[in-house]
């Protein structure tokens, strides 16, 4: 039985679906369908493929992102190894590193590439298509799945599908085309050869390395270089940064599909498979609009919203009681820093803001008030000229840094749980409705040694509050 490695590519930022994915909190970890996140609902999406042998899924990311999708691997109760890309280079390096990885002990997997920030709302269709690109995959050819499409898309680049290739649908692919004009699209649709193209792929692990040398041989040695110097830290796996700030940034398509659609006779088969199963890229509000349930007057609704007389309209609360009267085709996201009001057909935009706040040097661009850490979270309550206050969850056995602060005291207050607080040389456990004091240039260290979340407000005051003024002694997380 052959073996599949899930290879979660998981890089984007998703700045059209701001306020709620922001750089540092990209749109891949957010719940935007149903409980689970994106990343754990394409992770949950190959759940059932027993008649294959599938290894733990290996996730690409962002260093930055690591301690976030570790934690959501673990609320899965799923084992999986966590790929990190110090810099980032598109998907071809990073799809380098994983063959790399996925051949470290001497097998040569089947890699599942799937982008971790995309929906597919019909499971069983998905596992159909996967089982026959599998099949297509052990031979050697390089699979890619392609959307059948049902509107003149001018959003998605297509791929034309050429001659049959076996049976099962399966085709050659002919060629790949950039994201057409209205009327190209239209021309596209009309054809009936044409797909969208999803960014879905299977293949060897070792078809891919022996492709990305003939294709690109500069991103093949800047991978190998950073790999053959990284280590391995857990579930972590690292590699050298300055080699690989040195690779060529460059997408699969570009890199390699492109020739291989050419008919390059050094190149194995490019294969494309139909696939019909309710897929969307949620590049933007209205595309997420599209795949949520709505009312009968077309309406999506989340959190805390009151509508009336409304039509085809998305409004997300992420807190505050949001009410919309008389409106039509448009979105409204609500969080506790920033509100978005759009028009449905303008939502392409939304990244435009996102481009401005950085301009400014605004943080709503990259970071929401609630901040994930590895040891829990924190959330700026209210700020002022001289203070900031924290709400500080730290979860069981977890430990902050020791650190210290040079323009900058904190005044901590337990409200849940109990508090171990290394103070200068002295350690001692702080409780409920119990409270203590970091005097300014004190090495001081927080930890829960309880079994219940530790929920405090910290309160700090001086003539400078921005996260760089941090020391660190010690941190178990490598920072």
């Amino acid at each position: 039985m052959q073996t599949l490695i899930p290879v979660i590519l998981s890089g984007g930022s998703g700045t059209r679906l701001w306020p709620l994915s922001r750089e540092k909190y990209p749109k891949q970890l957010l719940p935007l369908i149903g409980e689970d996140s994106l990343l754990q609902a394409t992770i949950r999406r190959i759940e059932g493929l027993t008649d294959i042998r599938l290894e733990a899924p290996m996730v690409v990311c962002n260093e930055e992102y690591r301690f976030v999708i570790a934690e959501q691997l673990r609320l899965m109760d799923k084992a999986g190894t966590i790929l990190l890309e110090p810099v980032g280079r598109n998907t071809a390096p990073a799809l380098t590193l994983a063959a790399l990885a996925a051949m470290r002990e001497g097998g040569d997997p089947i890699l599942l590439v799937m982008p971790a920030d995309h929906v597919i709302l019909d499971t069983a269709a998905f596992q159909t298509v996967v089982r026959k690109g599998m099949a297509l995959a052990t031979e050697g050819a390089v699979v890619t799945f392609g959307i059948t499409p049902d509107s003149p898309e001018t959003g998605f680049g297509y791929i034309q599908s050429g001659a049959a290739f076996g049976e099962g649908g399966a085709c050659h692919i002919a060629r790949f085309v950039e994201k057409p004009d209205l009327a190209t699209a239209q021309a596209y649709l009309d054809d009936g050869s044409y797909l969208w193209n999803s960014g879905l792929f299977m293949l060897r692990a070792s078809v891919w390395l022996a492709a990305i040398a003939i294709c690109r041989q500069d991103i093949l040695a800047a991978c190998r270089a950073a790999w053959d110097q990284g280590s391995a830290d857990g579930e972590f796996l690292r590699v050298n940064k300055e080699a690989f700030a040195q690779c060529p940034s460059d997408s699969i398509d570009y890199a390699v599909m492109e020739r291989i659609a050419a008919d390059d006779n050094a190149l194995p088969s490019g294969v494309v498979i139909p696939l019909a199963a309710g897929w969307s890229d949620v590049g933007a509000w209205d595309s997420l609009w599209q795949v949520l349930p709505k009312d009968d007057e077309g309406n999506v609704s989340q959190g805390d919203v009151l509508l009336h007389d409304c039509r085809n309209t998305l409004v997300m609360s992420g807190g505050r009681l949001v009410a919309c009267v008389g409106v039509e085709d448009v979105v409204v996201v609500e969080t506790p820093d920033a509100i978005l009001v759009v028009h449905k057909n303008k939502t392409q935009d939304v990244k435009k803001i996102v481009d401005s706040l950085k301009r400014e040097g605004r943080p709503e661009g990259q970071l929401h008030r609630k901040v994930f850490r590895p040891w829990g979270w924190y959330d700026g309550v209210d700020a002022g000229e001289r203070f900031q206050v924290k709400r500080i969850v730290v979860k069981p056995g977890a430990a902050l840094s020791l650190q210290m602060h040079h323009h900058r005291a904190e005044h901590w207050i337990v409200v849940r749980g109990t508090a171990q607080v290394t103070r200068g040389d002295t350690s001692y456990l702080v409780s409920e409705n119990e409270s203590t004091f970091i005097p300014l240039g004190t090495r001081h260290r927080l930890e829960n040694p309880g079994c219940v979340p530790l929920e405090m407000i910290e309160v700090q005051s001086g003539s400078y509050l921005g996260e760089d003024d941090i020391v660190r002694f010690e941190d178990v997380y490598g920072r």
